[in-house]
């Protein structure tokens, strides 16, 4: 458990000093970038990740598993949902290439979520045209990761701009699995 933490640490270290490139390139993570999202992914799976930073909109990072698009074994990836009226969504900062985005597709929106537990939910695709406001909250509440990914764009800039961006990155809303 101490080597694990350790890890973690080193990772978040890692996270706040190394430049972007080292993680991802062609927005692919990099040999670096996938040993980070391991140890983030395990951290934020056991629930050790808050719901909130101050002065952020709500959300958090979580474990999402789904099931691999080819083979069918489970995937698990570190994403952060946002709260939007009320409402979870998970954003995909890489666009349309992301694993887990292919992978939800591919399953008919059937994941789990795990942050301390495991909970089966849906994921819904929101279309492009509702996805501007999203995009602004989860922008708001990830700026530091995720602003060159989304085309540089600033947190106050207006809707219109989030909506020029917004078919480049897919967002799906999380819906509890009634079972």
């Amino acid at each position: 458990m101490r080597r694990v933490l350790g890890i973690v640490l080193l990772a978040i270290i890692a996270l706040i000093f190394a430049p972007k490139s080292v993680f991802y390139r062609n927005r692919r993570p990099t040999r670096a970038g996938r040993l980070i999202n391991r140890a983030w992914t395990w951290t934020a799976g056991a629930g050790l990740t808050p719901d909130s930073w101050p002065g952020e909109p709500r959300g958090g990072t979580i474990a999402l598993e789904t099931k691999g698009r080819r083979s069918g074994a489970p995937r698990e990836h570190v994403v952060t949902w946002v709260d939007v009226d009320c409402a979870r969504y998970l954003v995909s900062m890489l666009g349309e290439r992301s694993d887990w985005v292919r992978n939800a597709r591919a399953a008919g929106g059937e994941a789990w979520i795990r942050h301390g537990g495991r909970k089966p939910v849906r994921l819904e695709e929101v279309p492009a045209d509702q996805c501007a406001p999203i995009l602004k909250a989860y922008l708001k509440r990830t700026r530091m990761a995720t602003q060159e990914h989304l085309g540089g764009i600033d947190v106050d800039a207006p809707l219109e701009e989030f909506a020029r961006i917004a078919p480049r990155h897919p967002v799906f809303r999380i819906v509890e699995a009634v079972h």
